[in-house]
C-alpha cells in the first residue's frame, strides 16, 4: 500500500457469527480469526486486496471506520491538528513493524491511520 491508500475498514458488530454469515453471503468475503487477533475476525474481499475486521461495537466504534496508509502517523497527525482536526487516539503499536491512530476530521468523521515499516509479516 502507498501513502494515502485506504488499507483497512473496521465494521462494528453486535453478533460476530451473524455478521460473518451476512458479509460472507452478500459479498463472498472470507472471514477468519488470525493468530494474535482473537475476537477480531478479519475479512478479505475476493480481490485479496481489500480487507478489514469485524470489531465488537463499543463506545469507541459505532460506525464503520476506514484506515488510511501513511508514511508517518506523527506527520499525518500534525497535519490533522494543524488543519482543524482532532486526535482521538495517538499512535499505538500493533506489531513490531506497524502502528495505528484515530482522528476526527473537520466534518466530524472518524478515520484511522496505519503506518508500517514494510518489514516482516503485517496484520491485514
Amino acid at each position: 500500500m502507498a501513502h494515502g491508500d485506504i488499507t483497512h475498514t473496521d465494521i462494528p458488530v453486535d453478533d460476530v457469527d451473524r455478521a460473518k454469515r451476512f458479509y460472507g453471503g452478500v459479498f463472498g468475503w472470507s472471514i477468519e480469526e488470525m493468530p494474535g487477533f482473537e475476537g477480531y475476525p478479519m475479512w478479505r474481499a475476493p480481490n485479496q486486496i481489500s480487507g478489514g475486521g469485524l470489531a465488537p461495537r463499543d463506545e469507541r466504534l459505532q460506525a464503520p471506520r476506514s484506515y488510511v496508509e501513511v508514511d508517518s502517523i506523527d506527520d499525518a497527525l500534525g497535519k490533522v491538528t494543524e488543519l482543524g482536526g482532532r486526535v482521538v487516539m495517538p499512535r499505538t503499536q500493533i506489531s513490531p513493524t506497524s502502528w495505528w491512530a484515530v482522528f476526527v476530521d473537520t466534518e466530524g468523521n472518524e478515520l484511522g491511520l496505519y503506518e508500517s515499516t514494510g518489514e516482516g509479516e503485517q496484520p491485514e
